[in-house]
């Protein structure tokens, strides 16, 4: 058995699991989340624990109780807490606008770059260069966070382009003059 998936998810107040055969749907002040569950793991409510109980008709599908622990236990944190990721604009003139459930970058090319926010996710701009994607889902957080990246990778070069707050980039040396 997996140590992680041996971990009881402590449920906290205010927050509603209700457990179906397929999936496990979590209620909580910031939300809700339906979180579908791997095949060979079932998931029990004791009191305020959840608990991941492998159910194994195959031995491989052993390796899902881990996942599937980790799975609810963000679902839980999420609809509780929510999740956060912040992004810096870095260079001469670049910039991020919010217009509605669009953000239009500026970032260097000849034309601005209009990124729809899905539902679920909230963008918030603090002075045009700085980006904070929050929400309740992890996997739907990190995945916008990451395509709001991709626009404009950070240059090795000069250092320019989206990266994530905190990201330590390996600065390259450019060709010596002659």
């Amino acid at each position: 058995m997996s140590r992680i998936g041996k971990k009881p998810i402590p449920v906290p107040k205010g927050v509603t699991v209700t457990v179906h055969a397929d999936a496990v749907e979590v209620k909580g002040p910031k939300g809700s989340l339906k979180q579908p569950v791997p095949p060979g793991v079932k998931f029990e409510l004791n009191g305020a624990e959840l608990q991941a109980v492998t159910v194994r008709p195959d031995p491989e599908l052993g390796k899902y109780h881990g996942l599937a622990r980790s799975l609810m236990a963000n679902a839980v944190e999420g609809v509780t807490n929510g999740f956060k990721r912040e992004l810096d604009i870095v260079g001469v003139g670049y910039r991020a606008e919010l217009k509605g459930k669009q953000v239009v970058f500026a970032l260097g090319y000849s034309h601005p770059v209009v990124f729809e926010i899905p539902s679920g996710i909230d963008v918030v701009i603090d002075k045009q260069t700085h980006v904070t994607v929050t929400g309740v889902d992890r996997q739907l957080v990190g995945q916008v966070a990451a395509n709001i990246r991709s626009l404009r990778k950070p240059d090795p070069y000069k250092q320019k382009g989206v990266r994530y707050t905190g990201e330590i980039l390996k600065k390259k040396v450019g060709k010596t003059g002659a």
